[in-house]
C-alpha cells in the first residue's frame, strides 16, 4: 500500500495524484506494490471534466428549448428549425443520461472493483 496524493474536486469526484511514499511491503527499489493509499487529500476549486461536459450539454439543451419556444409563436415560418431543435434535444437528453450513468457507475466501482 504505497501512498499517493488524492485530488478532490468541488463536485466530490476525485483522482489520484503524485506518488508520495513507499510502504513497508515493497522491497524492490523504485517499485510500488500496486495498492494505493491516500497520503493527503488536496481540495480543488473546479469541477471534474465529466461534470463540465454534463453542464455544457445542459446549457445547449436549454438553448434549444428556448429557441423552440420562441419559434413556436410562428410554427409555419420555423417548422424545419423546430424539427431540427427537437431532434437535437432528444440527442442531448440521451447524451446527458449516458454521461450521468457513467459517472454513477464510476462511483459504484469504487466500493466493489469486481463489478462490471
Amino acid at each position: 500500500m504505497c501512498y499517493y496524493d488524492n485530488y478532490k474536486y468541488q463536485c466530490n469526484d476525485w483522482k489520484w495524484g503524485n506518488f508520495r511514499q513507499h510502504c513497508n511491503a515493497e522491497y524492490r527499489q523504485g517499485e510500488t506494490c500496486g495498492m494505493k493509499m491516500v497520503y493527503q487529500t488536496v481540495p480543488l476549486a473546479d469541477k471534474c471534466s465529466m461534470c463540465d461536459k454534463i453542464e455544457r450539454k445542459q446549457r445547449r439543451l436549454e438553448k434549444h428549448k428556448s429557441d423552440y419556444t420562441r419559434w413556436a409563436a410562428e410554427p409555419h415560418k420555423y417548422r424545419c428549425s423546430m424539427e431540427k431543435a427537437q431532434d437535437e434535444m432528444k440527442a442531448l437528453v440521451q447524451e446527458i443520461q449516458r454521461l450521468i450513468g457513467e459517472k454513477q457507475a464510476k462511483y459504484h466501482m469504487v466500493g466493489n472493483p469486481r463489478r462490471a
